[in-house]
């Protein structure tokens, strides 16, 4: 049976009831991310802000786990408000390269709490087939 793994990982916690990452065989699925800090605290910020905040959360648990962007797959993504599509689209194309993960977006489903938040499947197991 498939555990979390247990290496330590320098990711923010809320506190909350659900693990940061749990690994699955070759697959890592991250939990949604968003701007926090590092005692899982809200960093609010402008559109940009959140999501770069957000995506090096992502990025700093993966490289906990010997992963990179590039190893990603799977990209959920929740931007609130859909005027940030256009700038979602342009920071995301900095982040991951061809050939890109799969993605799905949502809008319009966070709440006033935060701008944007994103979850992650990363693939161990080498490059994409």
């Amino acid at each position: 049976m498939d555990q979390p793994m247990t290496r330590p990982v320098s990711a923010a916690r809320s506190g909350t009831s659900f693990s940061p990452y749990y690994c699955a065989g070759d697959f890592v699925f991250l939990s949604g991310q968003a701007a926090v800090d590092e005692d899982g605290r809200i960093v609010p910020g402008t559109f940009e802000e959140e999501m770069r905040r957000s995506i090096e959360n992502v990025r700093s648990i993966l490289g906990g786990l010997g992963l990179r962007l590039s190893d990603v797959v799977k990209v959920g993504a929740y931007v609130q408000d859909p005027a940030d599509l256009v700038e979602y689209n342009r920071i995301y194309r900095e982040y991951f390269a061809e050939p890109l993960p799969a993605r799905t977006t949502l809008t319009s489903c966070l709440g006033d709490v935060v701008k944007f938040e994103i979850d992650v499947v990363a693939f161990s197991g080498g490059g994409p087939s």
